[in-house]
């Protein structure tokens, strides 16, 4: 553990032990966005369905080698039909990310027949109903809400400032620490707070010897109140980070480390089969957690090496 394999993910995955990793935290290339200029990626399919099908391969892999109590946190971004600017690859993937644009056969850029020019794809749901149809729990859709989005030249739509996050499991039930992710409480003194709660039909509110909250003849189960803060929220607000090296689609570390607070033990193993610059190995790593990535792209492991090693390793390679 703590190390990477250069290759393609499904291949060194089935080398590996099933039932090995705690969860999987992960973003996949998104579909006809990015070219990183090597044979055999993922993202350049000619149609969304090969791309679904290609990701449902990918985690299939993934569900085997999860323990049965395991999680996967993937993170998927989404596509319009019909981009024509069809710059290509004109260097390597140090290039710029303008460089790096899709080149497609049709010289025209990314065109599905089965859709009309200019509409939103769904990528990220269509990915997501696949996986459930293929045996995951889907289980929440958390909105990553970008404050510093990249901006766009369009008019006629609103800026793009969200990206999915998915959270899967493995079986029904399934390992999952809410405590170490929980948000602050709203502050409220408990006397208004259970006004608010009558005010909206929330009935003789109490508390227990213990300092639990007895609510009778409510119809809904409130959370917003608990003194030591509340249940995570499925929007979380996290800003891009940049990264200086090599690498133009980075996740920030923000987004991760909830991730994999929530869906792991200190120890316990995380797998990233798509870990590009090394952002999951680096959280992994400062959390006290071992973890294992593939990278098909050898021009990365440079930068994954540096990035892992930034973190402090707590185990031997």
């Amino acid at each position: 553990m703590n190390t990477f394999a250069i290759g393609d993910c499904r291949e060194t995955m089935r080398g590996l032990d099933a039932g090995i990793f705690r969860c999987c935290v992960t973003s996949p290339p998104y579909w006809g966005l990015r070219d990183y200029g090597v044979d055999g990626q993922l993202g350049l399919e000619p149609t969304p369905d090969e791309y679904v099908a290609g990701m449902v391969d990918v985690f299939r892999e993934v569900r085997r080698v999860l323990a049965d109590d395991g999680t996967l946190w993937l993170n998927l971004g989404d596509s319009y039909n019909a981009y024509n600017g069809n710059r290509g690859r004109s260097t390597s993937f140090q290039s710029a990310s303008e460089d790096a644009l899709p080149v497609l056969p049709s010289g025209h850029g990314l065109t599905c027949k089965a859709l009309k020019n200019k509409d939103l794809v769904g990528i990220p749901w269509m990915v997501a109903f696949a996986l459930r149809a293929d045996g995951w729990f889907l289980r929440s859709d958390i909105i990553w809400s970008k404050p510093n989005p990249m901006p766009e030249s369009v008019t006629d739509r609103p800026t793009k400032a969200h990206e999915y996050l998915f959270l899967l499991s493995k079986s029904e039930r399934y390992y999952y620490d809410a405590g170490a992710i929980r948000e602050e409480g709203t502050g409220v003194p408990w006397n208004s707070a259970r006004s608010t709660l009558a005010a909206n039909g929330v009935k003789n509110v109490a508390l227990n010897k213990s300092g639990q909250r007895i609510t009778a003849g409510a119809d809904t189960h409130h959370d917003d109140v608990d003194r030591t803060g509340r249940n995570r929220r499925t929007v979380w607000t996290i800003p891009t980070e940049p990264y200086p090296g090599s690498h133009f689609a980075t996740f920030p570390t923000a987004l991760v480390t909830p991730c994999i607070l929530a869906g792991s033990r200190y120890g316990d193993a995380v797998l990233d089969p798509f870990l590009g610059s090394g952002t999951v190995g680096t959280v992994a790593e400062s959390l006290g957690r071992r973890w294992f990535g593939c990278e098909l792209n050898p021009k990365y492991g440079e930068l994954i090496k540096q990035r892992t090693a930034q973190a402090g390793l707590r185990f031997a390679r």
